[in-house]
Parts: C-alpha cells; structure tokens; sequence
C-alpha cells in the first residue's frame, strides 16, 4: 500500500477553501455591476473603507499582488473614473490613489448586488456557524501573512 505524501487534513482543508475560492469567484463575477471585476471592487471596497489615500505600493501590498498587477487595476478604475490618482507631493516618483464619488458609487452598486447572494449563504449556513468559522479564517490569513 502507497502512503499519501503530506498531512491528508491539510491538503483536505486547502482544497475546500481554494475551491470555494473559485466558485465564490463565479457568482461574485456574475453579479457585479457590467464591466466590474472583482479586483476592482475589492479595491474601491479598501479604499472606501479606509477612507484616505494610499499609495499603489500600499495597496498592491494590502492585496498581496505585484506592483504591475496593482497599477493594472488602477489604471483601468482610473479610466472609469472610480479612483483619482496624482502625484505624491512630497515625492514626485510616487503617486497617491483615492476613491472618487463615481468610485464610491460603483462600490455601493456593487454592494448591493452581491449582498443578497452572500446574505442567502450566510442564512442557509446559519449565523453561528460563520461566526464559529471566522476566528479559524482569520488566524489561516494571518498565519499566512507571517510566512508562518
């Protein structure tokens, strides 16, 4: 009999969340406002949220993307007219990004499109259980953001 390499628990835990990863991607892709990407949302979302300017860097690193894949996204929220991004004043190579009021808009849309696909799941899976499940999340990301 061949032994299976690694711990048979863990390949189990990160295959469930890396497959309800992708289907979460899917509905989520289905009910965003036309021409939204979930990239972009999860950006107008932060930005929204922290309610100040951040930098691309900051940003691609509160992302865990690559600068390139960050100014991508940027670019094209730029061109929609959902971010304002200008020059850092205190340093001319870096540039600053903030949310504009047709970006808060797109964000709320976008809101209120997908809230009743995630509050269905949430009734169907019960509150407690979510709420049991997200300490264990949390510490996952977090270990994870460590490099642990």
């Amino acid at each position: 009999m061949t032994e299976k390499p690694g711990n048979p628990l863990a390949v189990t835990l990160f295959s469930e969340i890396l497959t309800n990863e992708q289907l979460i991607r899917n509905k989520l892709s289905r009910v965003l406002p036309k021409g939204m990407e979930i990239s972009h949302f999860s950006v107008l979302n932060h930005l929204a949220r922290i309610g100040g300017e951040r930098s691309p860097a900051q940003l691609a690193k509160s992302f865990h993307v690559t600068r390139g894949a960050m100014t991508n996204t940027l670019g094209k929220l730029e061109w929609a007219g959902y971010v304002h991004i200008r020059p850092d004043w205190d340093d001319a190579r870096r540039k600053m990004v903030t949310i504009s009021p047709a970006g808060r808009q797109a964000r709320d849309a976008a809101i209120s499109a997908i809230s009743p696909l995630i509050s269905e799941l949430v009734d169907e899976l019960g509150e407690d259980k979510v709420r049991a499940t997200l300490p264990v999340l949390r510490e996952l990301r977090t270990k994870m953001e460590s490099g642990s």
